[in-house]
């Protein structure tokens, strides 16, 4: 049940607020409670029992720490079983089949794979509940003793799902006592509704075009296009998580708390060490709280300060999913932050500001290129695109050499670039450039067939997934999808 889902604005979201809002005060955690694991057991019922486990475990972790203060022993083991806990299910359900395929490929062994399903939020939500025990070993706050109020906290639904990751210091204070305010629910109402229009106006329709961009052939889409499916993506990524953030924020403001903002304007960077400041700054500060900091930091040598952004970079990458293609992706971006510490971070500060910000822009959209890809080889394919190698470069291939192809070509570089701004002005295409020269020609050429990079779900033949038209008045991809397919050479 996602929040721009009809079925939670109009049923569960009505119904949930107004048995909130009437229960007494006392009673509005155990109603927040129900609510959150009936919003939860809608999607996974079958996984319900883990969840309710990882509240008791950590619940009786948390209260045996606190009991036996004065034995290091028993904290550390009670610490032990929290993390072994939540970092043993995240890994059962995350990794297992990732670990047994790549066992395979080395040894040369089938290992058969296992029939798992993702638990949802499961890489939020063990976050969440292991920053708690660990802060209550450090002696940062004291172990809940409600297991009502600490399941609140550990399943309420506006963050559960895809986050922002609200850590038990965030709202330690607001689960005993808060105040609902008029004010403050228009401020979530407020909140959410510009989250629920990043969401849907514009990540939506910005990301029809990455989904027809990335289901092409890539040995003969041109070099503009590449580019424009992957600036499509970094927009898209970008709204639709900052959208579900802000949804979560508005939601938690009507419930009377406030969460830590997750996005902060990320793509005005000026280097990647500051977009990480800026980009889905929960788990940023998550990391660097219970990981970098432990590790030793900046306190150390400059080989351990290096080992330091490795191992980080390589559990924030395997934690956004389990494929080479993540840990490529942390990888990446170890390389960047480390150069930029270590290396080249002063003398990028000298330049103008508007080289700093395309280098960081450039920066993050080839990183969004391998975090999208499904495999490897279909990041190196994109790439080449990319970079003019899969054979076409204006639009035209490389046998191509008669004047009026080129012109032509340009011409369609302008018209892809036309819609484009056409998707930034939230306005339909003017109908201009490649789409009325199809047109006059009678149509589409038919179209090569693309490779098998992505399997086509539901039948889909090569041109890929069919887009359903928006409304009246809203932006419909549908009708760029001549100007996307631009001409075969």
């Amino acid at each position: 049940m996602v929040f721009s889902s009809i079925l939670f604005l109009f049923r569960f979201f009505p119904i949930a607020m107004l048995v909130y809002y009437i229960a007494p005060r006392r009673y509005k955690n155990l109603v927040l409670l129900v609510e959150s694991l009936v919003f939860y057991s809608w999607g996974e019922v079958r996984y319900f029992p883990i969840m309710i486990a990882s509240i008791l475990v950590d619940f009786i972790a948390s209260n045996g720490i606190e009991r036996h203060r004065q034995s290091k022993g028993a904290c550390r083991a009670f610490l032990t079983l929290s993390v072994v806990f939540n970092l043993g299910m995240l890994g059962f359900f995350k990794y297992t089949n990732f670990l047994l395929l790549n066992l395979g490929a080395v040894t040369g062994l089938s290992f058969p794979a296992l029939s798992l399903t993702l638990p949802l939020g499961i890489s939020f939500y063990t976050f969440q509940t292991m920053s708690y025990t660990i802060d209550v070993y450090r002696g940062k706050v004291p172990a809940e003793k409600n297991i009502v109020d600490f399941g609140a906290f550990v399943v309420l639904f506006p963050q559960l799902i895809a986050g922002p990751i609200v850590r038990y210091t965030d709202v330690n204070r607001e689960l005993k006592s808060r105040v609902i305010t008029l004010d403050g629910v228009q401020e979530g109402i407020d909140i959410f509704i510009r989250g629920l229009g990043r969401k849907v106006l514009i990540a939506n329709n910005i990301g029809a075009l990455w989904t027809e961009v990335s289901a092409m052939n890539f040995e003969v889409i041109s070099t503009p296009l590449a580019w424009l499916g992957i600036l499509a993506y970094t927009f898209q990524i970008y709204f639709d998580f900052s959208g579900y953030s802000q949804m979560a924020i508005g939601l938690g403001r009507m419930l009377g708390f406030r969460f830590p903002r997750n996005f902060d304007d990320p793509y005005i960077a000026k280097s990647v060490t500051e977009f990480w400041r800026r980009w889905h700054m929960t788990l940023g500060s998550w990391f660097r709280e219970y990981l970098y900091i432990p590790l030793g930091g900046n306190r150390c040598s400059f080989p351990r300060q290096v080992f330091n952004l490795f191992v980080v970079w390589a559990a924030t990458g395997l934690w956004h999913g389990a494929a080479w293609t993540f840990v490529l992706w942390g990888a990446w971006f170890f390389l960047l932050l480390a150069g930029e510490k270590l290396l080249w971070g002063r003398g990028l500060a000298r330049l103008p500001r508007v080289f700093r910000h395309g280098y960081t822009l450039l920066a993050v959209m080839i990183s969004w290129v391998l975090f999208r890809s499904p495999s490897a080889a279909y990041a190196g394919a994109y790439f080449q695109a990319m970079l003019g190698l899969g054979g076409r470069v204006l639009g035209f291939s490389d046998s191509s050499s008669s004047s009026a192809k080129k012109g032509e070509s340009v011409a369609d570089t302008i018209a892809v670039a036309s819609a484009y701004a056409d998707i930034i002005a939230m306005r339909p295409p003017a109908g201009k450039g490649l789409a009325a020269k199809q047109a006059a020609r009678g149509g589409d050429r038919p179209r090569r067939p693309g490779p098998n990079l992505v399997p086509q779900a539901g039948g889909a033949g090569p041109a890929g997934p069919v887009l359903p038209q928006a409304g009246h008045g809203q932006l419909q991809p549908v009708h760029l999808l001549p100007i996307l397919r631009g001409r075969w050479a």
